[in-house]
């Protein structure tokens, strides 16, 4: 118990700095225009992936900054990661209304912002509510329950994408660590055995103990690295390097806080 006392309030520090990043990146991009055609429309080059239109921008970004920063701060974090879950599912539905599923990568992103969301979610349900009157819960009490379940789905649909992508997974592995083939698929059965065990509620604790850290090594020695790169080489792809090492950086948050429910449950961090 005393690890999981010390890992919460990382977990929750690095998921809310990650957001109130993806806040910023939003913002930047928006004032900059940098946008991106993946297969079906331009979208703004950050999460979470919103159409070029910049009142949407400039307030998805106002929102993830605060909202982020209030998690980071613990400042009304049940409000800020529930105002985060709520953020998120109008955006996937959004994407889904303007896409469908007929483009492969819309998986991908899908199931991004839904791990996201579900670990908003989570976080929002694992801090008690001093308005919540017993047996009695509102819409919101009902939706924060779902939390644990999108994050378990979503790593399952992460793992099942690494097999199926294999050896484009095995190419991002750093050229100095070998066996490549080795790290993706083991990687991928991680994915997998760690999202069931969140579903099922059987060794969840540890499943996001050790996929958080997975997610934290990722963040070191595979994301960091080609963030600097593309800046220092001014790689246009540059924002998208970034963007994918705070969304490896708010996954290693968002598994520790799924750790964190699985062993307190719900309402077991005093509300702030």
């Amino acid at each position: 118990m005393g690890s999981m006392e010390k890992i919460i309030p990382i977990g929750r520090f690095l998921f809310g700095i990650a957001i109130a990043a993806f806040g910023v990146e939003n913002l930047i991009c928006a004032r900059l225009g940098l946008m991106e055609d993946i297969g079906f429309g331009k979208i703004i080059d950050v999460i979470p992936w919103v159409p070029p239109n910049a009142f949407l921008t400039y307030s998805t970004g106002i929102a993830l900054l605060g909202a982020g920063l209030c998690v980071a701060m613990t400042i009304k974090t049940r409000q800020g990661a529930t105002l985060l879950g709520i953020v998120f599912i109008l955006f996937l539905l959004l994407l889904e209304y303007r896409v469908g599923a007929k483009a492969l990568s819309f998986r991908t992103i899908a199931f991004e912002m839904l791990a996201i969301c579900g670990s908003a979610l989570t976080l929002a349900g694992s801090i008690s509510n001093p308005k919540s009157n017993g047996a009695r819960r509102n819409a919101l009490d009902v939706l924060v329950t779902a939390g644990p379940y999108l994050f378990g789905v979503s790593s399952v649909v992460f793992g099942i994408d690494h097999f199926i992508f294999l050896r484009f997974v095995a190419s991002l592995v750093p050229a100095w660590l070998p066996g490549g083939l080795f790290w993706a698929s083991f990687t991928g059965a991680a994915f997998v055995a760690a999202g069931i065990s969140i579903l099922i509620k059987r060794m969840d604790r540890w499943a996001g103990l050790m996929l958080g850290t997975m997610f934290l090594i990722w963040f070191l020695i595979l994301h960091s690295p080609r963030v600097v790169i593309a800046f220092h080489s001014h790689n246009p792809n540059a924002p998208n390097e970034c963007s994918s090492a705070f969304i490896a950086l708010g996954m290693c948050g968002g598994s520790w806080i799924c750790a964190w429910h699985a062993q307190h449950g719900r309402g077991g961090i005093p509300s702030r």
